[in-house]
């Protein structure tokens, strides 16, 4: 008879099942779940979320949190119904990247998720700037930035460019602002949000010049820049939506422009799709007064973006 269970000499129990024994045991294991790919159809909430973010081209790393986030939020209330422990996270957030690759956008469509959620009880979003914070004397700053605050309850407060808080030395009235942001996250973490937007390596250094900011930002996003062919799907889905379409040889003058562009220009001085929008905004415009000196209307025709309406802020 086979002994299953054996003592190694440092105390540890290894237990060695003969071959009969083995296959019982692989009998009544339980298989692993399957988690299903489409969402149970009570998320609504999340499904109109998701509808919006299809909209939106890239930010692969971005959707996927944003779904990770609302499934934390779900469960810990199903927990709190079952009587177990769900602490309230604060759930202020960093958005890192480029001119032009979706922050704002995906800021509004946060705030509209956590109203649905009940996270938030208005779900609007607040926008502001250094100059929206920082005063011109003493205590001023800290109540421009407390009124802001007080704005923003309820919903959030999106401050772009915030590494300029701290651009200005000891000395400047931006540090005042930090402070004060600090404070208000500790002491009202569930009455707002707070998103700081702004490039990469200077957020960095943001979280730097206060011990407190970098713990008291959980989830922090990188938007990364669109290459050249998710600009050429965001130039097409600005046109569909506008019911226009460029010709063969507009899509293609397009395409090169854009390739030379971000050869050119730094990373921080390509505005992503911001560019695009207004390269097709001017586009537009430029072929109105086409057709209008034409006199032609033609249906095609006014629906058709050709390679010689397409203007760049280079050529102006």
């Amino acid at each position: 008879m086979d002994q299953p269970i054996r003592m190694k000499s440092n105390g540890q129990i290894s237990i060695v099942l003969n071959s009969q024994k083995r296959k019982t045991l692989a009998k009544e294991l339980p298989e692993f779940q399957v988690v299903p790919k489409d969402i149970p159809p009570e998320h609504s909430a999340l499904k109109e979320i998701e509808a919006d973010l299809g909209a939106l081209v890239g930010m692969d790393e971005m959707k996927r949190m944003i779904k990770e986030i609302y499934a934390w939020i779900y469960v810990n209330k199903k927990r709190e119904e079952a009587g177990l422990k769900a602490r309230k996270q604060a759930l202020h957030m960093m958005f890192k990247g480029n001119p032009g690759t979706g922050k704002t956008t995906v800021a509004r469509l946060i705030g509209k998720l956590f109203q649905k959620m009940s996270v938030l009880t208005k779900g609007h979003l607040i926008e502001a700037e250094r100059a929206d914070l920082v005063g011109e004397y003493i205590g001023h700053t800290a109540q421009k930035t407390r009124d802001l605050i007080k704005k923003a309850q309820g919903g959030i407060l999106f401050i772009d460019e915030a590494y300029s808080l701290g651009r200005g030395g000891e000395k400047d009235f931006g540090k005042e602002a930090i402070d004060t942001l600090v404070k208000h996250m500790e002491d009202k973490q569930h009455e707002f949000i707070l998103i700081l937007a702004g490039y990469s390596r200077e957020m960095d250094f943001f979280l730097t010049l206060n011990p407190g900011l970098h713990s008291r930002f959980p989830l922090v996003i990188d938007f990364p820049d669109y290459n050249l062919d998710q600009l050429m799907e965001i130039a097409g889905r600005m046109l569909v939506e506008r019911e226009y379409s460029f010709s063969h040889e507009a899509e293609k003058k397009l395409r090169e422009h854009l390739i030379w562009v971000k050869a050119v220009l730094s990373p921080t001085s390509f505005s992503n799709g911001r560019y695009v929008r207004n390269i097709i905004e001017k586009s537009i415009r430029s072929q109105a007064m086409r057709l209008l000196m034409l006199n032609s209307y033609d249906r095609h025709e006014l629906m058709t973006i050709r390679s010689n309406d397409l203007v760049f802020e280079e050529d102006a």
